[in-house]
């Protein structure tokens, strides 16, 4: 690993990189040379991982008392199972027999762990079985009384990453395969943490309007299996066109990853970069802040929070000229229902256009568009799009 080059500026404070004219690693161009991209990809994001993942553990340890309480409310829940499909019971109360539940997990756990297409291991599926329950445990809990925006999702996939590669380190599973197989395991509870989230929101609206539990949980299945069917096509497309990692496409959370997931089995990163992001989340939460969240910012490049930024800003002013608690009500609610299907739109338009990129559909890149003049300018017609029906959304 190289050494943090610290240059002298002329009022003598030192500066990272400064004057000195030399590379620092992990880049092998002198700083003064980098554009904002370059700085972000070569020094920022390392700082911003060893953030994330000191937050993530430290949401982890914060979570631990709910972590207990809630195993010991679903073991009882268990043991005291009313949910058999019995002739007479009420229909509002009749779930998947427990009996059924355990089997299936079982045959999961067994193909995960022998199955060549994971190849996470027996160590592997162990954590699978042991996180799941325990993690799965408390975001559905989480989810279901206070709502999704609160799942620790993040926090724990990080916090199942870092144990599972230390652990595949002590066991001399390491290199390539054993960081594909780290990335794997956390992936998996990454996903079971996001469904059991939606598995919540579900069955707590089926119970207000009257569902029948075990039905819900079929449809819920049936919906996993046909997305789970299509979404790798999906990423091996957008790879194919945009090239995961690139600034067309920085998928900064699976890069977080994947740093990660180096630093522990492997490869020489810049653990003085990553140490420095790990003391700002200790120093955010001794300020009272949520370290995971200001991590993440920190994390993301610039031209990915910008935009989160600016919807900030919208979402202030559409506070601040907000008089009544129920104008304030409406208003957050339609704006947040427009966010989030401009957030959809824009998935979906991005597949279409990696399609037609995998075609060999010529498709003009944004610096021929006017010098970025047209897209800065949409931007700005989109966001005083969402001010209008965020503001809209009153009595």
């Amino acid at each position: 690993m190289g050494v943090i080059g610290l240059g002298r500026s002329n009022t003598g404070h030192q500066l990272f990189g400064g004057n000195n004219g030399t590379a620092i690693f992990p880049s092998d161009v002198p700083i003064g040379e980098l554009d904002a991209w370059g700085i972000w990809d070569n020094y920022i994001r390392y700082i911003g991982a060893g953030a994330v993942a000191t937050g993530g553990l430290i949401t982890l340890i914060k979570t631990l008392p709910i972590l207990f309480s809630s195993v010991i409310d679903t073991l009882k829940g268990v043991k005291a199972n009313k949910g058999q499909l019995k002739s007479g019971s009420i229909r509002t109360e009749q779930d998947i027999p427990a009996k059924y539940v355990w089997l299936g997990t079982i045959i999961v756990i067994l193909i995960i762990a022998f199955t060549p297409i994971t190849d996470v291991g027996i160590i592997g599926a162990i954590a699978i079985a042991i996180f799941g329950f325990l993690f799965v445990t408390v975001a559905s809990r989480v989810v279901g009384i206070v709502g999704s925006s609160s799942s620790p999702v993040s926090g724990m996939t990080i916090a199942t990453l870092l144990i599972v590669a230390i652990v595949y380190k002590a066991t001399g599973f390491t290199g390539t395969t054993g960081m594909v197989a780290a990335l794997t395991v956390a992936a998996i509870i990454c996903t079971a943490l996001a469904v059991s989230g939606d598995v919540s929101q579900d069955l707590k609206t089926g119970y207000i309007v009257g569902g029948t539990p075990w039905k819900q949980q079929v449809a819920m299945m049936i919906g996993v299996v046909a997305s789970a069917s299509v979404i790798g096509f999906i990423l091996v497309l957008m790879d194919n066109a945009y090239t995961m990692g690139s600034a067309e496409l920085p998928a900064p959370k699976a890069a977080l990853m994947k740093i990660l997931a180096e630093g522990v089995l492997g490869g020489d990163l810049p653990w003085t970069l990553i140490f420095i992001g790990a003391a700002i989340s200790i120093t955010l939460e001794f300020f009272g802040l949520n370290s995971l969240v200001v991590a993440v910012g920190i994390y993301l490049p610039v031209h990915t929070s910008a935009p989160i930024m600016i919807g900030g800003f919208i979402r202030f002013f559409v506070e601040f000229f907000s008089k009544t608690k129920e104008a304030l009500k409406a208003r957050v609610d339609r704006g947040v229902l427009f966010a989030s299907g401009l957030i959809a739109g824009e998935s979906l338009i991005g597949v279409l256009i990696a399609i037609l990129i995998a075609a060999g559909v010529q498709v003009p890149a944004a610096a021929k568009l006017a010098s970025n003049l047209l897209p800065f300018l949409l931007f700005l017609a989109l966001a005083g799009l969402l001010w209008f029906v965020s503001s809209k959304g009153k009595k």
